[in-house]
């Protein structure tokens, strides 16, 4: 597994339009959770307040889950092609991490 110093040694591949993609997704994902606690402040029902909650964990789930297989299309390719095999440790890891 990859230790937490030598992570800030890596490098993505991202274009600009990606960053933009996932930033975007995230501010939504913000305005999802305003509301809900907004809906809470308001006292609202139950069943709407957990509704939204489960909105916001399948946009998180699902914003995690193109980030790992981004990741692996194309940092773990690269390292495999380097023969750094450790990657597989660590996409075993993030796995357990994403589930």
């Amino acid at each position: 597994m990859v230790k937490e110093k030598d992570r800030c040694k890596r490098i993505t591949h991202r274009s600009p339009e990606e960053i933009d993609k996932s930033v975007k997704r995230l501010n939504r994902i913000e305005g999802q959770v305003r509301g809900i606690t907004k809906m809470i402040k308001e006292d609202r029902h139950c069943d709407d307040i957990l509704i939204q909650l489960s909105a916001v964990n399948e946009a998180i789930r699902s914003l995690g889950e193109e980030l790992l297989l981004h990741h692996m299309k194309t940092c773990m390719v690269d390292d495999i092609k380097n023969n750094d095999l450790e990657t597989i440790d660590e996409i075993l890891y993030l796995f357990r991490r994403l589930r």
